[in-house]
């Protein structure tokens, strides 16, 4: 079997590229394990900057829904969930700084990554959100209050189907900046180069005051919350109905109920009506 990943190691930067787009970068356990080991193995070695991205034509589509238990417990599925809390939290914690390119499409815990990262580039189309079908809740949304505000995070989680271009989030200040797909990987190369010039204590040093001041702010106390609250909903009973559908008709079926036009189409439409008269 392949591996999930890859690493492909440079002089300033140290890319880890999930490796599975034949299943659209999917979430999978295999694939976290490898990202965790990764992390681990450019920690004291390597180059002095780390980027993570995706092969093929997107980011990742997310958790890998084929590993979805309907038999587990609240407590061990909170468990699960807070096992991946810790695998971003170890890109948070990493001494070196760790730059995210996302190209193409984020979806689901894909989009809660990025929240962990140092810098997030992003491609001007790419496509960002949360999952299609609302089969949890409070997990992801809540880690990009810091970056976008609650206002921005809400009306990303409260709309079915929602999700932002790169542009856009870019313009949110999910991302630090957007730039043509064909350019993503070259620009985060060209910041990794700028950050090599600071010996590497010192970027350690710079990153954890930082990190300390967000910490002092709440972020690490939202973050420890949300793997309960999506734990107590993928068993609240109209989730569980949700999975008999997708078992029974299929996800295509399913994802087309929640289909429609995005928040930046509603608001759009309604200022126009308005302003029309």
């Amino acid at each position: 079997m392949n591996a999930p990943l890859r690493i492909e190691a440079g002089e300033v930067i140290d890319w880890i590229v999930f490796d599975r787009p034949e299943a659209a970068n999917a979430l999978s356990t295999p694939l976290l394990d490898a990202l965790s080991e990764a992390l681990v193995r450019l920690r004291d070695s390597g180059a002095p900057v780390i980027g993570i991205r995706g092969a093929g034509k997107g980011f990742s589509a997310g958790v890998d829904l084929s590993e979805y238990n309907a038999a587990a417990t609240p407590t061990a599925d909170a468990a699960r969930l807070r096992r991946n809390v810790e695998r971003w939290l170890d890109i948070w914690r990493h001494p070196k700084p760790v730059i995210v390119a996302v190209h193409g499409f984020c979806m689901g815990i894909a989009a809660q990554l990025p929240s962990f990262a140092d810098i997030t580039l992003v491609a001007e189309d790419a496509r960002i959100g949360e999952p299609g079908i609302p089969l949890g809740g409070g997990f992801i949304a809540p880690t990009w209050v810091s970056q976008v505000g609650a206002k921005r995070a809400k009306e990303l989680a409260l709309i079915p189907g929602n999700h932002v271009t790169g542009a856009e989030a870019a313009a949110w200040g999910w991302a630090n900046a957007a730039v043509p797909a064909d350019r993503l990987v070259a620009c985060a190369e060209a910041l990794a180069e700028r950050m090599a010039l600071i010996p590497a204590p010192v970027l350690a040093m710079k990153k954890l005051s930082i990190n300390r001041a967000m910490e002092a702010q709440g972020f690490l106390a939202s973050v420890n919350a949300i793997a309960e609250s999506d734990a107590i909903l993928h068993l609240e009973p109209s989730v569980l109905a949700l999975r008999q559908d997708i078992a029974s008709l299929g996800l295509k079926a399913v994802l087309a109920r929640f289909a429609g036009p995005r928040s930046q189409q509603i608001l759009t439409q309604s200022g126009r009506k308005t302003i029309d008269g």
